[in-house]
């Protein structure tokens, strides 16, 4: 079980903005991101190394209840998937592929978050031999959502 205090302090850490770097754009440098996921789940382990392929710096934490963290950070029941991350300010939930973060940051749209609902098959840590099934990203804050990104 996590201690939620030392949970919620190592999160304000790891997203507190760097200092001293002035003029750098956030994806110049690697990107913090921090994972809640089950410690059963395979495919979020899969979804990590593909955001670490990517360039970004995962801090993974192992949840017994990953949904006391999806609730706390309000995700809408429907855009609900395996794994949850927390990076710039944002709310990651599921399979979302690394391009769809980056263009998150770089864009900074008003979001609560993006969101891969289920697990797709062919999604980032999803993959399956050459089947591959479309999916959105959702772009979701509160219960407003909108296709962010298609695949």
């Amino acid at each position: 079980m996590i201690h939620r205090r030392i949970f919620i302090g190592s999160l304000a850490a790891l997203l507190a903005p760097a200092t001293g770097v002035l003029g750098a754009s956030p994806l110049q440098e690697e990107t913090r991101i921090a994972v809640v996921r089950s410690p059963d789940c395979g495919c979020c382990g899969a979804w990590i190394d593909h955001l670490r392929e990517s360039g970004f710096t995962v801090e993974e934490t192992l949840a017994d209840d990953v949904d006391a963290f999806k609730d706390q950070h309000a995700i809408p029941q429907p855009l609900r998937s395996c794994h949850t991350a927390l990076v710039e300010g944002y709310v990651i939930e599921g399979h979302v592929p690394a391009e769809a973060i980056r263009k998150l940051s770089a864009e900074r749209p008003q979001a609560a978050g993006l969101a891969v609902p289920g697990m797709p098959i062919g999604s980032p840590g999803m993959e399956m031999g050459d089947h591959r099934d479309p999916f959105d990203v959702i772009l979701w804050s509160g219960p407003e959502t909108r296709v962010f990104a298609s695949y």
